[in-house]
């Protein structure tokens, strides 16, 4: 069995949901987006939840982990029973401590470098200043931007900008990597870089990464894809993944 030296063992689970129901108002009347969702993640696999748009996806993930509560249903993650039964603030800590999270929108600062944004994140966590910069460095040099350091996002590229927000997610070596449709604004070229790091990210660095997207060209890397629709699973099939695929561009 591979281990690596913070996450468990390949294999084991690292998140375990039961029963999620969610609803949304709307007016009068309420819109049940999940379903009595039962849904779980492993270290070291790379799981893609797939589905049309408004499929229950984003709001499943969302319940996962800890940013949307589930009105039915619990979420066990890593060590812990019933994420739900937390105080926000202990919610938030587990999400600051174990958990990576990629959106389509990168979410940078606009005033911040590339450095400096990694940075922050890790001065959250409690590093100091000196072993911050060290990590932060070496995160984008692994996605490789070492080059591109001290730029600030309006003088990167899409796919660079989305290199620094998997940078960010990384160097706080989560045990679960949420990424929701991290892919969607990029070209084959640049989608291909970002799903790469995400397989490895898994592979290498034993997160559970969980990856949702309405792409199918993904699934060529995952292990597992589980497909959602009007909030509900309708499939989950493990996969074995082919590191040597390619992402073609949108044509």
């Amino acid at each position: 069995m591979m281990t690596t030296k913070v996450h468990g063992n390949h294999g084991d689970f690292a998140i375990e949901a039961k029963g999620l129901r969610k609803r949304f108002k709307t007016g009068r009347t309420f819109i049940e987006v999940l379903k009595g969702v039962d849904f779980d993640a492993r270290h070291g696999d790379l799981t893609m939840v797939m589905g049309p748009s408004g499929s229950g996806k984003s709001t499943l993930i969302a319940a996962l982990s800890g940013l949307l509560r589930p009105e039915e249903g619990r979420v066990d993650a890593l060590d812990v029973d019933d994420l739900w039964k937390l105080s926000s603030g202990r919610i938030d800590k587990f999400r600051l401590d174990h958990c990576g999270f990629i959106f389509q929108g990168f979410n940078l600062f606009p005033a911040l470098t590339a450095l400096q944004q990694v940075e922050t994140v890790l001065k959250f966590q409690g590093l100091s200043d000196g072993d911050a910069k060290k990590r932060a460095k070496a995160a984008l040099e692994e996605v490789g931007l070492g080059p591109r350091l001290h730029m600030r996002p309006s003088s990167l590229s899409g796919g660079e900008k989305q290199r620094v927000a998997i940078a960010r997610a990384l160097a706080k070596d989560p045990k679960i990597l949420f990424a929701d449709e991290p892919t969607s604004a990029l070209d084959g070229e640049n989608g291909q870089i970002v799903i790469k790091l995400l397989r490895r990210a898994a592979s290498e660095h034993g997160a559970a990464v969980i990856c949702v997207t309405h792409d199918p060209r993904l699934e060529a890397w995952a292990d597992r894809i589980i497909k959602i629709e009007d909030g509900v699973i309708i499939d989950d099939r493990r996969h074995v993944p082919d590191p040597n695929a390619v992402l073609a561009s949108h044509h």
